[in-house]
């Protein structure tokens, strides 16, 4: 508003430009939503899921994004000695646990999202617990052997020993302090 006279000025904006042929648009998503492109699970409504084509992380849950944060946040606490702060850093998990199931009932009704039933059958929320169940083609034993063959060795062995070196610097309960005498 203009404080001489009290009237309100607009402002004309120009419309962005359709994105050209084959372009894709941005557009604003769930700030829960880690799903990329090549994933089967949470697709967007009107997209075909393939069950018999799950590969990755969607064979071994439908939210590898929030599961990440979780498993991080549950490998933190038991690092540390205080019993308040374990209970904070194992919150991941409880809003990968319960934000996972929230989004895979919306999805299964249609909304924000499409989980058909071929795809709901044979993965879960909780990481591992559909290809330990037996859910998935051939078994609990194929379905490790399948995901064994599209893991990247270099890759597993990398966070593997991160992950112990992280460990070992810290030690079970914090730090390690020089001695002062």
């Amino acid at each position: 508003a203009d404080a001489k006279n009290n009237t309100a000025t607009t402002t004309q904006v120009k419309a962005a430009p359709a994105p050209a042929a084959g372009g894709s648009q941005w557009k604003v998503r769930c700030p829960f939503d880690f799903s990329d492109s090549k994933s089967q699970t949470g697709v967007p409504k009107g997209t075909r899921q393939q069950a018999d084509q799950l590969a990755g992380l969607d064979r071994i849950t439908r939210h590898p994004g929030l599961w990440s944060f979780g498993l991080l946040g549950l490998g933190n606490a038991l690092l540390v000695p205080s019993i308040p702060t374990r209970i904070w850093l194992s919150m991941p998990a409880m809003v990968a646990l319960i934000g996972g199931a929230h989004t895979d009932s919306r999805h299964r009704r249609g909304m924000g999202g499409e989980l058909c039933r071929e795809v709901d059958d044979v993965t879960s929320n909780v990481p591992f617990l559909a290809m330990i169940m037996g859910r998935q083609d051939g078994g609990v034993v194929q379905s490790f052997e399948a995901l064994g063959d599209e893991v990247k060795v270099l890759n597993a062995a990398l966070a593997a020993g991160g992950a112990a070196l992280w460990v070992a610097r810290r030690g079970r309960g914090g730090a390690i302090r020089p001695v002062v005498r």
